[in-house]
């Protein structure tokens, strides 16, 4: 039985329940929170593994909650959304969410997203720390840092600068980066995809390292030489 707890927070009671039972189901703990205000006091308290988070809540909506919630934890959150807007997505993504579902949802297919993110979150790395130039990447203790100044990223970011950090030299392709995010046999879309490395070379630009991940057109990316 998993030893992980899930934090629910959803206004819709039903919703609620329904996760609940789906996710107890597969062996996880859970608690709930029916606001934005509740949600971001219980999931600051580092007790949960993972956040199953409504972007439609009333008051502090679900994106702001994230973006809270971020500036004192890197806890994975699943957003679940009922609009169909593409550009909700992309920000939910750009705040630091892990993942979505949209409403109506498969009970299946959330319990099989929320695996895979734990999935990415649990795994032990092996050779810890790795360097290159100013860049400095410790993925078991999600540690990122540039010229020694400490970088937060989300664990999607992380996982994916981790394994680009594993092979430098060589290009990832699309499907090889969505398999490291998010393990074997997800379906993410590429815009999905797009949106984490987009996020990535943002932060490590802004914090000096623009040259870190370099594109070969038509084939994927790869590490750049990190000179800062």
């Amino acid at each position: 039985m998993n030893a992980e707890t899930i934090l629910i927070v959803d206004d819709d009671a039903q919703i609620r329940d329904v996760l609940r039972i789906a996710l107890e189901q597969a062996g996880y703990r859970t608690e709930a929170a029916g606001d934005g205000a509740e949600g971001l006091a219980k999931g600051r308290s580092g007790r949960f593994d993972l956040i199953v988070l409504d972007i439609g809540l009333p008051e502090m909506d679900g994106l702001a909650m994230c973006r809270e919630l971020r500036t004192t934890t890197q806890t994975p959150v699943l957003f679940l959304t009922a609009r169909e807007d593409e550009i909700d997505r992309v920000l939910a993504f750009e705040l630091g969410g892990d993942d979505y579902v949209t409403k109506p949802f498969s009970p299946r297919e959330l319990v099989a997203r929320v695996r895979a993110i734990l999935r990415r979150s649990n795994v032990v790395q092996q050779g810890t720390t790795r360097t290159r130039g100013v860049l400095e990447v410790d993925a078991a203790r999600h540690h990122c840092a540039i010229a020694g100044v400490p970088l937060a990223l989300t664990n999607r970011e992380m996982a994916l600068l981790d394994h680009l950090m594993q092979r430098p030299e060589q290009v990832a392709s699309r499907p090889a980066l969505t398999d490291a995010m998010y393990g074997a046999n997800i379906h993410v879309s590429d815009r999905t995809v797009d949106s984490h490395l987009r996020n990535l070379r943002s932060k490590l630009a802004e914090a000096g390292c623009a040259d870190a991940v370099e594109t070969v057109h038509g084939v994927g990316v790869r590490m750049g030489p990190c000179r800062g």
